[in-house]
């Protein structure tokens, strides 16, 4: 039995089958219900596949022709499990262009066309010859089917109702969760590179070794991490490329300082620049509803810290709490983050609670989400 057949039946969030029911054609509402369970299945499927088995801990630019075989059964999932949710769309809409049938057909010519996209990349021999590129465009491409698809459930639903995407998309929480988690994981890799990065350029002669090994340590211990796993294989291609430059200076007796320097820039100039995930248009929505629903809660913070210290502190640490989905976003606010995480905000006494709640309030406000 193939890894994608042994996905369990995925069900319809509870505003879903709420649009459903109250659409007035009882036929349309059947027939679109199994339309978005399809999806919520191919969603499923396309997310839960792990590829990091797949993956080496050796970058070596040699043709690799018997990965082929090794990645077949995973090319033919993904192929299977997208010409699923195609079926049943033609199945029950055969034609038609009225809302929302015009927006399903809309969406199916586009993943046919990734359908066929796909079997052309899986053509090219500099693509199926070599590990890592192969890994990147099943990777990319899966990652595309997924947006369509949530596109296609998003879009037509809301063509009955006012939704939002967290209300009656397959798998978006599990989406944005895993979005958050890189750049939470990937921002704090940033300030251990940017702080071992110092103190090699500051290293004696007799530190180098010690600092590379404790590089080594630092990568490995990152190489362990949901936020790897998520990583696009050709990011986790560079980080694999820089430990092993890491760890060959690390087994020298005298590795030379300028040589250690030199890796751990790169590594540093690489690191920061996985914060585009903040360009992810998941992010930059669930960022916008964070933000939001912080300001509403330090606005009734403030007003109460006059009449209500305890109310106060406690809408405090909700939205605190709330906007540790937004840590990797700034660096300012990831510090107050962090040190909210250590203080004991609700028992804050009201001078400094207050200002705790306006400081907090700069901090959201400095930052770009619109």
């Amino acid at each position: 039995m193939s890894e994608a057949a042994e996905t369990p039946q995925a069900s319809l969030s509870p505003r879903l089958e709420e649009i459903l029911k109250s659409v007035p054609d009882r036929a349309v509402a059947g027939r679109l219900r199994k339309v978005y369970a399809a999806a919520a299945q191919a969603i499923a499927r396309l997310s839960d596949m792990d590829l990091v088995k797949y993956e080496t801990p050796v970058v070596d630019s040699s043709p690799d022709l018997s990965l082929w075989e090794e990645m077949a059964p995973v090319i033919r999932d993904t192929v299977m499990d997208v010409n699923a949710l195609l079926n049943v769309i033609r199945e029950e809409f055969p034609g038609g262009v009225a809302e929302p049938t015009g927006v399903l057909h809309e969406a199916m010519q586009q993943i046919a066309q990734g359908v066929t996209q796909l079997g052309e990349s899986m053509r090219n021999p500099s693509v199926v010859s070599d590990r890592w590129t192969l890994l990147s465009e099943i990777q990319r491409f899966r990652a595309r089917f997924r947006e369509q698809m949530s596109n296609l459930v998003f879009e037509s639903v809301s063509t009955f109702g006012e939704v939002t995407r967290a209300q009656v998309v397959p798998g978006y929480e599990a989406e944005v969760k895993a979005a958050v988690t890189v750049r939470a994981i990937t921002s704090d890799l940033a300030r251990i590179i940017a702080a071992r990065l110092k103190k090699v350029r500051e290293a004696e002669p007799e530190d180098v070794q010690w600092n590379a090994q404790q590089l080594q340590t630092e990568l490995d211990a990152f190489g362990r991490t949901a936020a790897y796993r998520n990583l696009r294989a050709q990011d986790k291609r560079h980080i694999v490329e820089m430990r092993a430059e890491v760890g060959r200076l690390a087994i020298l007796p005298s590795p030379s300082r300028a040589e250690l320097v030199a890796v751990v820039e790169q590594l540093d100039d690489f690191v920061r620049g996985l914060s585009a995930v903040n360009l992810r248009q998941v992010l930059i929505i669930h960022d916008r509803e964070v933000w939001a629903s912080c300001g509403v809660r330090l606005e009734r913070a403030l007003s109460l810290v006059g009449s209500d210290v305890p109310g106060a502190a406690r809408a405090l640490a909700e939205a605190a709490s709330s906007a540790q989905s937004l840590y990797g976003r700034d660096g300012d606010l990831d510090a107050f983050l962090r040190k909210a995480r250590k203080l004991q905000i609700g028992q804050l006494p009201a001078p400094e609670l207050k200002n705790t709640i306006e400081n907090f309030q700069g901090l959201l406000a400095s930052l770009d989400v619109m």
